[in-house]
């Protein structure tokens, strides 16, 4: 509300599922990749005030570090990232920012932060943000699939990982 950058700060398939209304979302895969992309991108807003999150609030800090050392003056973060965020809004009862689900590295995957769904399953393209990881061992693809392609494809993410998966074991 007071006119901050908002960036996250977490790999594409984190912000797929959900994010922070009016968020910068680089499209990268690794972390590494993201740091050069979100200075060029705000290359021109060094004295802008830029709001920093990602998840937990590690990736935060060292982003945090990176952009100040290259001239960034009003660089801010989430304190505790979405995990502590999604604590802040139940306890305090405010108003929620974060539209989906956030990311987590565990077996779940995902835990819900709001009710808006905002991405499509991969194979038919329906409304869903469900991630599995290709039933399929040797390609373990995250990818997000509705329960519906779920049980069409086994868990898997195309039909020849589905023939893969059932073969028999040795």
């Amino acid at each position: 509300d007071n006119g901050a950058i908002i960036v996250d700060v977490r790999n594409h398939y984190e912000s797929r599922i959900g994010h922070f209304q009016g968020a910068i979302k680089p499209d990268v895969d690794t972390f590494r990749e993201e740091l050069p992309l979100i200075k060029d991108k705000l290359k021109n807003k060094k004295e802008e005030k830029i709001l920093l999150y990602c998840t937990g609030g590690i990736r935060c800090e060292k982003t945090s570090s990176y952009l100040k050392h290259h001239g960034f003056k009003d660089v801010n973060q989430l304190y505790g990232g979405i995990i502590n965020y999604t604590t802040q809004i139940q306890e305090d009862n405010l108003e929620n920012k974060f539209i989906g689900k956030n990311f987590v590295f565990d077996d779940r995957l995902s835990e819900k932060i709001s009710s808006e769904i905002i991405s499509t399953c991969d194979q038919c393209d329906s409304k869903c943000d469900d991630y599995t990881n290709c039933n399929y061992v040797d390609c373990n693809l995250l990818f997000i699939q509705c329960k519906n392609c779920k049980n069409k494809y086994e868990g898997c993410c195309t039909k020849e990982c589905q023939k893969m998966a059932r073969l028999p074991k040795q």
